[in-house]
């Protein structure tokens, strides 16, 4: 597709098959340019879901006071990291923006203080799995931030409102990690994953397969293994969003697993 083409989209969206809501565990930016089995089922996933008409990427690398989306054209690649090879940093992702999806994204959540953006574009949390996932760059992107001041249930609804978008055509992507401690992190080679968060990450997973949504929402009575897992919200509440996504009863996958560096889930979470 021509900038010319796209920007001559109808502004009407009709409705298309439904397409599946993602929430992928996008682990360290080496994995833009490294081969290993996560990547590989991003390709996977690549082929086997329907082609979104756009995708709406919620980062955990994009955290702001107030939710904000990026309506622009041409959004720019965001290198939000420092201290890795040169060749990571010569990673491009030339996708178009999706300003017609994106008001539509704004009209959903309209009355609760969302507003459009023009200074973002896309960040690592999401060109570094895309560059596998869709690797022309040929499906129009973008991205919403994600408030800090809201609580967890408040994300979660926030996804619930954007549910209809699946019916557009438009692939709900959350990207962060199940599990996210840095603190803990091994760097060694094959480092083992530590038995705190394999059992959560385990814990997480049954309860995303008894779509108990609420113990995961309220994820701090889980226990200390939680804790460690989650010393932080911001790489976990993309999954909430994803969750908010889910119809009664809907389908759920998981097309990559692992834990990667001992202490970061990979697992991605296909819903529909």
């Amino acid at each position: 597709m021509t900038l010319t083409e796209f920007k001559y989209m109808s502004d009407q969206l009709p409705n298309t098959e439904r397409m599946p809501t993602l929430f992928v565990g996008h682990g360290n930016p080496m994995n833009a340019i490294e081969k290993n089995p996560y990547v590989e089922g991003w390709k996977k996933l690549g082929t086997t879901i329907p082609r979104p008409k756009a995708i709406l990427s919620i980062s955990a690398h994009w955290l702001t006071e107030g939710t904000r989306v990026h309506v622009t054209e041409k959004p720019k690649i965001i290198h939000d990291f420092w201290g890795f090879p040169k060749e990571l940093y010569d990673v491009r992702y030339p996708c178009f923006g999706a300003p017609i999806y994106a008001n539509a994204a704004k009209k959903l959540l309209a009355g609760t203080g969302i507003a459009g953006d023009t200074d973002w574009g896309i960040d690592h949390g999401t060109w570094s799995v895309l560059v596998h996932m869709f690797p022309n760059a040929d499906i129009p992107v973008f991205q919403m931030s994600i408030d800090i001041s809201r609580g967890h249930r408040a994300h979660y609804e926030l996804g619930a409102m954007l549910r209809p978008l699946r019916e557009k055509g438009v692939l709900i992507m959350g990207s962060g990690n199940l599990v996210h401690n840095l603190g803990k992190i091994a760097w060694e080679k094959n480092a083992q994953p530590f038995d705190w968060a394999v059992t959560f990450d385990l814990q997480a997973k049954d309860l995303l397969n008894d779509h108990d949504h609420n113990a995961l929402i309220h994820y701090e009575k889980l226990g200390p293994k939680a804790a460690l897992a989650i010393p932080t919200p911001d790489h976990y509440w993309p999954l909430l969003y994803a969750l908010g996504t889910q119809h009664k009863n809907e389908e759920i996958q998981f097309p990559v697993e692992g834990i990667s560096h001992g202490s970061i889930s990979m697992r991605a979470v296909q819903i529909g």
